[in-house]
């Protein structure tokens, strides 16, 4: 069987800046499985897209995106946009080496440098769902891999970003602390799906091709990114003690069935906030800090990710 041919677009700055002190260890691995590759290094924002978009007419069979979520999002941007041209597209590879590795963990690829190319060695693959985000600051649409926040989570993330010298987790939860004291109001939000439609005021819903974000956070643990559908986590209007019981019932997966939570699974969602005050993400881009409406469709089975198929997390 012809040896395939993967492009590696290797994000130096994920993991704040530990990919970089990783490369020889990945090298090493790739060479000693005996994967034909190129690697070429990202030199900014969008640069993993462009390299992406370009793999399958270079004669590419298969793009590996080696950094975080950031770094799978804008692969799968690019190949994507290389599909919107009519060209085929290379499959996706992932080596994980951001500090969540929440794509990852919801597409059966290991969190682990060596068990990640031995994956690739074995070259199993799958189909995978895309999303496609329309609206904010992208009207004419943006791919994601792994989900879309709405509100809180993105608000948390906003302020996350904004630390200098306090990475990961603790980003997270010291983030989660500055919204605690802000404490937004939910805006009254319109979500309209494959079944009907849902209007109330909303502090936070998760619209989730993998099952989690933050790292921690288990948005939607019963998703499938192979389904042609995206699992809604939706949250009703919430006093911030509700909302710290129901960010320890994230961290389990177990928010299902609680009285101010909504869960349902379709393939396209319109979201509407008729008087502002929605502030969304897709896989930690901020989409819109003050929109009015997105809309969210899942565009089945438009990738080819190799992981470990034979065994999913459940």
């Amino acid at each position: 069987m012809k040896s395939r041919r993967h492009l590696i677009i290797y994000n130096p700055t994920a993991g704040k800046g530990s990919a970089a002190e990783r490369q020889p260890e990945a090298e090493a691995l790739l060479k000693a499985k005996g994967i034909d590759y190129d690697l070429r290094l990202t030199q900014g924002v969008w640069h993993a897209a462009e390299l992406a978009r370009d793999a399958g007419k270079a004669g590419y069979d298969i793009a590996v995106a080696v950094g975080g979520d950031g770094t799978v999002n804008e692969v799968v941007n690019g190949l994507m946009l290389a599909s919107e041209r009519g060209e085929d597209i290379p499959m996706l590879g992932v080596l994980s080496m951001g500090r969540g590795n929440d794509f990852s963990y919801g597409a059966d690829v290991p969190g682990e440098l060596r068990a990640c190319v031995d994956i690739l060695a074995a070259g199993k693959s799958r189909p995978m769902d895309v999303g496609r985000v329309s609206g904010g600051d992208y009207p004419n649409g943006r791919y994601f891999a792994n989900g879309i926040g709405v509100g809180f989570d993105t608000i948390v993330g906003l302020e996350a970003a904004k630390l200098q010298h306090v990475h990961g987790f603790m980003a997270y939860v010291i983030g989660a602390l500055r919204t605690f004291v802000i404490y937004p109001n939910a805006p009254l939000v319109r979500v309209e799906h494959d079944d009907g439609a849902i209007e109330k005021d909303s502090h936070q819903i998760s619209l989730m091709n993998g099952k989690r974000m933050g790292g921690t956070f288990f948005m939607a643990p019963k998703s499938m990114n192979y389904d042609g559908l995206f699992d809604m986590c939706m949250a009703g209007r919430l006093s911030r003690r509700e909302m710290m019981g129901l960010i320890l019932r994230y961290t389990k997966g177990t928010q299902e069935g609680h009285p101010k939570i909504e869960t349902l699974r379709s393939s396209r969602y319109a979201i509407t906030a008729p008087n502002g005050g929605l502030v969304v993400h897709a896989d930690g881009e901020t989409i819109c800090i003050d929109g009015k409406s997105v809309l969210v469709e899942c565009l089945a089975a438009r990738v080819r990710i190799v992981c470990d198929a034979e065994n999913p997390r459940t």
